[in-house]
């Protein structure tokens, strides 16, 4: 038996394993305990604020109690936790409805979204990153690489929200090829798409080019060339695999700021996403639907980082797996 246990822990991958678990249960410990304190860090009485100025006293104790804010503090984060493990968050105060059903219903909407989104800028981005690395190679092209470098800068730096409402003017009010707002057909999701896409494909772009140029110098790649052979197997079968951890690290890290970016995306789109729901849910005050929506959001980042640990120790497994 203790041999059986402690196999795991002897092999490389088993220790990778325990770590990354490690470290996402207490990250996911320390979120739903932020999540927890939001209401109670508010100044004021959340449960006035949510019902207003003119609301009877009596009405605000029977709010309280039923969402079991006259318990106490201990009480209450262990019920909280409680709930988190049976799908129980919590009741809106202002529809009345489950908080679980009201992200079941706008979830979706937002991961459509955002997949679609980092999809579209990697299929952009990679592709684009090494041509202009094996055109700009060795400091050939100055012009081009200055354009491209120069483009790429200018469209990362432009915030999601105001990309959004340029191309609304542009594509919607004036030419009208694509609707306004709303989710309904494909055509409504080309703009939030691109909206969210055109950033993280300019930056991933940059950094596969600049990994590409450094591959393309390493001495492995002069013996494939030296060997003659083909020049679409030295690009992608030796050198894009090598480039692509850094735009890996990247990438996972523009994913969970893209899904972040989604929140005012979706407010310029009316888009019934999560981003949408929370804007709506701040300005109503309607904390259990905040922190549900939080809960949501935070917990994709955290898989989204962890998918990306993964993917980098299966592509270099001596950058990830040995540590420690």
């Amino acid at each position: 038996m203790t041999a059986a246990v402690s196999a795991p822990v002897d092999h490389p991958w088993g220790r990778f394993a325990l770590r990354r678990f490690g470290r996402l249960l207490v990250s996911v410990w320390v979120l739903v305990t932020a999540a927890f304190g939001m209401i109670h860090l508010i100044p004021g009485d959340p449960v006035r604020g949510a019902l207003g100025p003119t609301a009877s006293q009596e009405l605000v104790e029977a709010r309280r109690a039923a969402l079991g804010l006259d318990q106490p503090l201990w009480q209450q984060y262990l019920d909280y936790l409680r709930g988190l493990f049976t799908g129980d968050l919590g009741v809106s105060m202002n529809s009345g409805m489950p908080v679980a059903d009201i992200l079941g219903d706008r979830l979706p909407a937002t991961v459509e979204l955002a997949v679609l989104a980092f999809a579209l800028a990697v299929l952009v981005s990679v592709p684009l990153g090494l041509a202009f690395a094996v055109l700009t190679r060795g400091g050939r092209r100055r012009p081009l690489e200055l354009g491209f470098t120069s483009t790429s800068v200018v469209l990362a730096a432009i915030p999601e929200f105001l990309l959004a409402v340029a191309l609304v003017w542009i594509f919607s009010v004036n030419l009208g090829w694509v609707p306004v707002a709303g989710r309904d057909g494909p055509s409504s999701y080309v703009l939030p798409v691109v909206a969210l896409a055109l950033a993280p494909a300019a930056i991933l772009a940059r950094i596969v080019r600049v990994e590409t140029l450094t591959v393309l110098r390493a001495d492995y790649i002069r013996t494939a060339r030296a060997k003659r052979l083909p020049s679409r197997t030295v690009y992608f079968r030796h050198a894009l695999p090598n480039a692509l951890t850094a735009a890996i690290t990247l990438g996972g890290l523009l994913l969970g700021a893209l899904v972040a970016g989604t929140v005012l995306v979706e407010n310029v789109f009316a888009w019934p996403g999560l981003g949408s729901t929370i804007v709506s849910s701040i300005l109503a005050k309607d904390y259990p639907v905040v922190q549900g929506v939080v809960l949501v959001y935070g917990v994709g980042v955290l898989v989204v980082n962890l998918v990306v640990d993964v993917a980098l120790a299966l592509l270099d497994p001596r950058s990830t797996i040995r540590e420690g």
